[in-house]
């Protein structure tokens, strides 16, 4: 039996890895183009350079400074808009509630090229809002929402927060106090969770964005396109490069600080 479970422990141990080299093989082909001095001839034969991540640097540092700006926005509107909708909902299990819990995830299920469009049939005429980078802002915000409130709501409703705050009450704690010693304290992992994902969603989001920048307002996924569309394939690679120098430390805090809000964090 021992032996049984062990061979089919390596075999899907074995299928795993296949499946990660087979996603992550591209990926690192790209990466690879984008320090090489002419990938046409090959890595070995032409060698490495540094050259096109400086070009892409010098081309689209204002990409990539808009992009952590808007992110860094998102993140913000999404505490001050998620943190009480989802507070809201976790004190309040009704019909009604459901129904507007359901109503967030919406623009999610929604192909982001249409609710573009839908924004910029709505306010692309308001000033020169449409102009601005709170433009793509707004899209993003409605876009990352209902990850900041499904994450934190999950962990207000698993720490049973009725009981608690029931129980700063009974003490005499009014609501802002029980929101701030209460409320905050024992949700701050799925909130750290959110905020991450905000912050992973917004730096990545392409189908709206596409729809919503103007040549002054590239964010990093619409300058990866451009770059690719027509640059030299080591300049897009590059670029593919700084990309993931900015996600790969965000999705590694995000897994953790899932396996931290649900509990499922190693113990010793």
């Amino acid at each position: 039996m021992t032996r049984r479970r062990g061979a089919g422990f390596a075999a899907g141990l074995a299928f795993t890895v296949l499946v990660a080299v087979f996603l992550i093989f591209p990926v690192v082909l790209s990466v690879l183009a984008g320090v090489t001095v002419n990938y046409q001839r090959g890595i070995i034969a032409s060698g490495v350079t540094l050259v096109w991540v400086e070009r892409v640097l010098d081309l689209y540092a204002h990409t990539i400074g808009l992009s952590v700006g808007i992110a860094l926005a998102t993140l913000v509107s999404t505490l001050l808009l998620g943190v009480p909708v989802a507070y809201a909902l976790a004190r309040h299990s009704g019909r009604v509630a459901r129904l507007a819990e359901e109503a967030l995830v919406i623009p999610v299920a929604i192909p982001g090229i249409a609710t573009g469009l839908a924004l910029i049939l709505a306010w692309g005429a308001v000033g020169d809002f449409r102009t601005h980078w709170s433009f793509i802002l707004v899209g993003h915000v409605l876009f990352t929402l209902p990850f900041m409130v499904r994450s934190t709501l999950a962990v207000m409703l698993a720490v049973d927060l009725p009981t608690l705050e029931e129980a700063a009450r009974s003490l005499g704690a009014g609501l802002l106090a029980r929101f701030r010693t209460v409320v905050l304290p024992n949700a701050a992992p799925g909130i750290l969770a959110g905020s991450l994902m905000v912050l992973t969603l917004s730096l990545g989001e392409f189908n709206m964005t596409l729809m919503l920048h103007t040549p002054f307002t590239m964010t990093l996924p619409v300058g990866l396109a451009d770059s690719y569309a027509s640059m030299r394939l080591e300049i897009g690679s590059a670029f593919t490069l700084v990309f993931l120098i900015l996600l790969i430390p965000l999705l590694v805090a995000l897994q953790w600080a899932s396996d931290r809000a649900f509990g499922l964090a190693p113990t010793r």
